[in-house]
């Protein structure tokens, strides 16, 4: 792998500091996703942009910082300089959200393949309203840390594999990958990275398709420069 996309920790606010560093370390092949609030100025997204920023993270789930009445000024600000929201919720009140998550005026990345906190059937109102913002071809869904949600467990991950496999037949062009290394959430033994890797060839097994998720899709997302493979 010669790119990477660094995604702000929720722990350190938004101080992106960190993240600023190591995108420094690793340009130009790297992109970040930061965490700003309504206090943020515009001279300061411009910093974050020219560093390879790309997004803004919201974490709604217990511990962030953020609410919903946060969300569209917010994604206003942010879509002024070409970035994209990333959001962690809990999928199961994707329906409760919908309209409000079609209207953002910016590019939408769903966190976790939904984070659905207890793993749901393919017809619950949650998973159906994530296909429909799919279908609006302006959300994308990163397919990563099945380990924080599914019930089944190591090595397949079964509940969650299934969710990850209609949404991919769904919309392939719209499937990122994400490691969510280095699992900083998790106090047990860490999952096996290769093995979470090994995992999207079952849940997407067509060769181009995983070409997309691997490399045209998040080219297309994070504006990395297209590359001949």
């Amino acid at each position: 792998m010669d790119r990477a996309v660094l995604v702000q920790p929720n722990a350190y606010r938004t101080d992106n500091t960190v993240l600023i560093t190591a995108l420094a370390a690793l340009a130009p092949e790297a992109r970040g996703v930061a965490i700003v609030d309504a206090s943020v100025t515009d001279e300061e997204l411009d910093r974050l942009t020219r560093a390879g920023v790309r997004g803004a993270r919201f974490h709604m789930l217990p511990g962030g910082i953020f609410s919903w009445t946060d969300l569209q000024p917010i994604a206003t600000r942010v879509a002024a300089f070409g970035w994209h929201i990333q959001l962690q919720m809990d999928g199961r009140l994707l329906h409760d959200v919908e309209t409000e998550l079609k209207q953002l005026p910016t590019a939408l990345v769903i966190d976790h393949v939904g984070k659905f906190l207890e793993p749901v059937p393919v017809d619950a109102p949650g998973f159906k309203a994530l296909l429909r913002l799919l279908d609006t071809g302006r959300c994308w869904l990163k397919l990563s840390a099945p380990y924080e949600v599914s019930r089944e467990g190591p090595p397949t991950y079964g509940d969650v594999g299934i969710l990850a496999t209609v949404a991919v037949r769904a919309a392939p062009e719209r499937m990122l990958w994400g490691s969510n290394w280095p699992h900083a959430s998790l106090k047990e033994e860490l999952p096996d990275d290769a093995m979470l890797l090994d995992l999207l060839s079952v849940w997407v097994p067509d060769e181009q398709a995983r070409k997309a998720v691997l490399v045209d899709n998040p080219s297309a997302l994070y504006g990395f420069a297209h590359r001949q493979t």
